[in-house]
Parts: structure tokens; C-alpha cells; sequence
């Protein structure tokens, strides 16, 4: 008890143990801690001037020794004031405990929204040291498995931006970063002695290293690589409970590490097959004029269940051959089996000019692949002759081929046959025709002709103006044909769902006639 002038009035047994200089008359300054003797001075000044009732018992917290104290004040009405002490370090170390984790907790799942809305690597590097400079050292070090000589290092120095580097370094001159590397469990940082720490580790400008931890960044199997955390000499060092922290930190970033790398070696393996599924680029062979387009039923996808092919002939002056097919279904399944189909008929080019049994042969193949699905073709033998382009044309259950003339006349292929994977056996009918100079023969999938729009919305585009189309297009390039059609297609349907679309022009060009040499040739033709 203490009166209004800061003079002890009396102390009990307790309170003279916790500080033995309180006795009766002594000024509390030097008697109790200066955090309580600052207080009853406070209390003293607040008495003075009005003040709510709830404050004038407010309490005080403060260290006494090793331990934590509240002071709770009762005032009386002569100005005395009696000041109860409650030892509350366990309460204030467990409410210290609680707010540590609930902030590393807050921490570990904002890392992990972080590393997972990315599944870019170098991405994952960069907020992985950046992260960990700013919550658990003064700067951080994503290392990554070598590649060849060089260790891919992502560093950060706190308040700073990652960088990224390359170096021509041994990781086993850093104890314990080799071990990281391939995924075993880490070295305490009490081990390594920063002194050791070589000049590729620190990043410039840092100073002198004062601890270091190495921990593994786990991954799916594979180790992601390693984290290294540095603090400055004479910050403190780490301490247990944070190097267990760095770690399951590290376990965070090492699965997102991870799924970045596989999804990009995965990403890599899908383009490079995706580019032997695409439809190829077609131009002029052999003189004769080719063009094709293909638009896959997702706008979101780049190969499905159509497909064209134009196979050169392997002797000058031999009819090259044209594949267009569809096959059931869409998406990536189909394009497998297109896959298949394309690879097959690529086997059986050199029985090319004999059509129906290239589709009997197929056809076996598919049967043989226990596959539910089958597909419909059409091949088509172009060959130059002169100043004309003469076609042999077989429908496999496919839409007969459109010739259109010179005169903007439509004529259908007279071709029909079986589709192809579904029957024991394929028959197909073959017909032949040919092509002035100018003239064209339009390939399509049903994809076209059975595109629903239109002003309602539900119509199908149909053959009638397909050929309506095609009949507008007399005297065209090839690709200007190819563009025109999937212009008109594409306006039918709109914003509306469709099938896999894909047509292929075979055109003879425009030719001027070279007359004759000396009489002794029937002269030649030039596009």
C-alpha cells in the first residue's frame, strides 16, 4: 500500500519476499520495479483530473526477475492505493504460444495458396525465397537439383526481389546442402559454421553471415531441391522450434516445386505429341494446288476426332494421295485414334493407288485394336496431267466429295461406301474425275453440313448451302475456297456448340500453255 505521495505505508509478507527493500516509509522508486512505481505515478496524476470509474482500477503488467507480473490497483477515498500482484507468466507464455502459432499458422496457409495459384517453377522459386526472407531470415535461397554443372539458384535478400542465377558449384562444399539435395533430413544449424559458408551462398551486399539453415524441399518422389535460410551476425540465432518451422515451410513449397515441374514436363510431352496430331500445313505438290482447315469442336482444344492428310508420291509423276477423315467422337480420345488411323495409312502408302484394299487392310487394323470406336474417309489420288489434275476419289461411309467446275456448277463425286472399324468387311465404290484448269474438289466432314444455327438458332447448315457456298467460290485459289467455307460455317454457328469441322480443296491451278519447241513437243503448261 502506497499513499498519494509515493511513500510505502505498509507491505505484506509476500510482497517484502518478491522485494525485500518495501518497507514501511520507503519511497517506492528503488523499492519496487520502475515499471510499478511509474505507475502508481500515473495513477497519482489521473486521480487528480476526472476520470471513469472503470479506469482508475486499470492494471499494469511488468517483469519481476525471471517472472511475469499484473499489479491490480484498488484506490481508497483518502488517496491510498493498494496494488495486488498476480503472477501470470504461464498465462502470458501460453497466450504468447497461441498467437505464434496462430501467426504461423496464418502464414503456412497463405504460403500454400500462394505457391499453389501457380504451376509455373520459376514462379514457385521466386515466392518461395521472397516468402521466406521476409517471415524466417534475412534472406533465403531456393536451390534447385543441378542441371549439368550448374545449380539454378533462386536468392532473396528481405525487403529485396528475387534473383535468379546459375553457378558453377559443388554443393558439398556447403555441409549438409548435398545431403538436402537428394532428400535427406537436414543438418542442424548448430553444426555449420558459418565461416564456412563459400561466396556463391551469400548474396551481395548481405555482410557477414551469422547462422545458417539447410533444410530439403521434399517433393513427389523427387527431391524439389533445398532451402537455405541466413541471418546476419548478431541477429539471434535460429532457434529449434523455428528450424522445425522452416521445415514444414519447406514441405509446403517442395509439393508446389514439384507439381510445377511435372506439370511443365507434362505440358512438354503433350505439345510435342500434339504437334504429330495437328492437321498439317498443305500447299502445291506436283502441281497441283491443295489447301485445308480444321476447327475442333472446343474452342478450348487444338486436335479432335477429323483429320486430313496429303502424302507426295514417292516418283515424280505419280498420283499423290489425300486422306480426309472422322472419326466417332471428340476430344482428345478421338485424336488418338485418329493418331492410329493416320499411322496406319502412312504404313500403307505404297499399295496407295489401290484404294480399297489400303481401306480392307485399315479396316483389319482397327479391328484388331479391340477399340469401340470406327471412322468414316475418304481418299483421293491427285496426279498432274498436262494442264488438268485427274482424281480418283473412294468414299469409306463418308460424304461424296463436291466438284466445282469452271462455270460454278456443283457436282457430287458418284462415290459411296462403308465406314471403317465397325464391319468385318469394307466395300467401297471408286470414281474417277477430272479437273480444268481453275476447277476444284472439295473434301469435307459432316461436321460442316450438320452445324446447327441460323437466325433460330437449330438449322442445320446442310448440303444445299454448302453448295450454295462453294457455288460463289468458282475461279478460286484453294485456301481462298478453304477460308470461305469455314467463314460461312462459322457464322452459321455462331456462339452454338458444333462437331469437328475440317475440309481439304484439291484445285488445278490456272495454267498458260508454252507452245511447242522446234516442232518437235506437244509444248507444256505453267501455274
Amino acid at each position: 500500500m502506497a499513499d498519494d505521495q509515493g511513500i510505502l505505508l505498509s507491505a505484506n509478507a509476500v510482497a517484502g519476499l518478491l522485494f525485500p527493500d518495501a518497507r514501511a516509509g520507503a519511497p517506492m522508486a528503488g523499492s519496487v520495479p520502475a515499471w510499478l512505481s511509474a505507475a502508481h505515478t500515473l495513477r497519482r496524476a489521473r486521480d487528480a483530473a476526472p476520470a471513469p470509474e472503470a479506469d482508475r482500477g486499470a492494471l499494469v503488467q511488468g517483469p519481476v526477475g525471471d517472472r511475469s507480473y499484473e499489479a491490480h490497483p484498488t484506490v481508497h477515498d483518502d488517496g491510498t492505493v493498494v496494488w495486488w500482484l498476480v503472477d501470470d507468466t504461464d498465462h502470458r507464455l501460453a497466450r504468447e504460444a497461441l498467437r505464434m502459432e496462430r501467426e504461423r499458422t496464418a502464414f503456412l496457409a497463405q504460403a500454400s495458396n500462394l505457391l499453389l495459384s501457380s504451376l509455373n517453377l520459376e514462379r514457385c522459386m521466386d515466392v518461395t525465397a521472397q516468402m521466406a526472407a521476409e517471415h524466417l531470415a534475412d534472406a533465403a535461397l531456393v536451390i534447385a537439383p543441378s542441371r549439368g554443372r550448374e545449380l539454378p539458384i533462386v536468392s532473396c535478400v528481405r525487403g529485396g526481389t528475387p534473383v535468379l542465377s546459375r553457378v558453377a558449384a559443388r554443393p558439398h562444399a556447403v555441409p549438409g546442402l548435398a545431403e538436402a539435395l537428394q532428400g535427406f533430413p537436414p543438418v542442424p544449424s548448430r553444426w555449420i559454421d558459418p565461416a564456412t559458408a563459400p561466396a556463391w551462398l551469400v548474396p551481395d551486399g548481405f555482410g557477414t553471415v551469422g547462422s545458417i539453415v539447410i533444410t530439403p524441399l521434399p517433393g513427389h518422389g523427387v527431391p524439389a531441391g533445398a532451402l537455405v535460410l541466413l541471418r546476419r551476425a548478431g541477429s539471434a540465432g535460429f532457434t529449434e522450434g523455428e528450424e522445425v518451422f522452416a521445415r514444414l515451410f519447406a514441405a509446403r513449397a517442395g509439393a508446389a516445386m514439384s507439381a510445377a515441374r511435372l506439370y511443365a514436363e507434362q505440358a512438354s510431352l503433350s505439345e510435342t505429341l500434339m504437334r504429330d496430331l495437328l492437321p498439317p500445313l498443305l500447299h502445291q505438290v506436283s502441281g497441283v494446288e491443295y489447301a485445308g482447315g480444321y476447327r475442333p469442336s472446343l474452342d478450348h482444344e487444338r486436335i479432335g476426332g477429323d483429320f486430313y492428310d496429303v502424302h507426295p508420291a514417292a516418283v515424280e509423276g505419280d498420283a499423290s494421295l489425300v486422306v480426309l477423315g472422322d472419326v466417332c467422337g471428340k476430344g482428345l480420345e478421338a485424336a488418338v485414334m485418329t493418331g492410329k488411323i493416320r499411322n496406319t495409312l502412312h504404313a500403307l502408302l505404297p499399295m496407295a493407288d489401290d484404294h480399297q484394299r489400303m481401306l480392307s487392310l485399315l479396316n483389319t487394323a482397327l479391328l484388331s485394336t479391340h477399340n469401340a470406336r470406327f471412322a468414316t474417309l475418304v481418299l483421293a489420288s491427285a496426279v498432274r496431267e498436262e494442264n488438268r489434275v485427274r482424281l480418283r476419289l473412294t468414299s469409306a461411309g463418308h460424304p461424296a466429295p463436291l466438284i466445282l467446275r469452271a462455270d460454278g456448277r456443283v457436282e457430287e463425286a458418284p462415290t459411296h461406301g462403308t465406314l471403317v472399324g465397325a464391319l468385318p468387311e469394307v466395300t467401297a465404290e471408286t470414281a474417277e474425275v477430272t479437273l480444268a484448269p481453275g476447277e476444284t474438289c472439295v473434301l469435307y466432314t459432316d461436321g460442316i453440313t450438320e452445324a446447327r444455327g441460323g437466325p433460330l438458332g437449330g438449322a442445320l447448315f446442310g448440303e444445299a448451302r454448302l453448295k450454295q457456298a462453294l457455288a460463289e467460290c468458282a475461279g478460286m485459289p484453294a485456301a481462298a475456297v478453304v477460308e470461305q467455307v469455314q467463314m460461312l460455317a462459322s457464322e452459321w454457328v455462331g456462339a452454338g456448340s458444333h462437331d469437328d469441322m475440317a475440309v481439304v480443296v484439291i484445285s488445278a491451278p490456272r495454267t498458260n500453255h508454252l507452245s511447242a519447241v522446234g516442232g518437235h513437243t506437244r509444248g507444256r503448261f505453267t501455274a
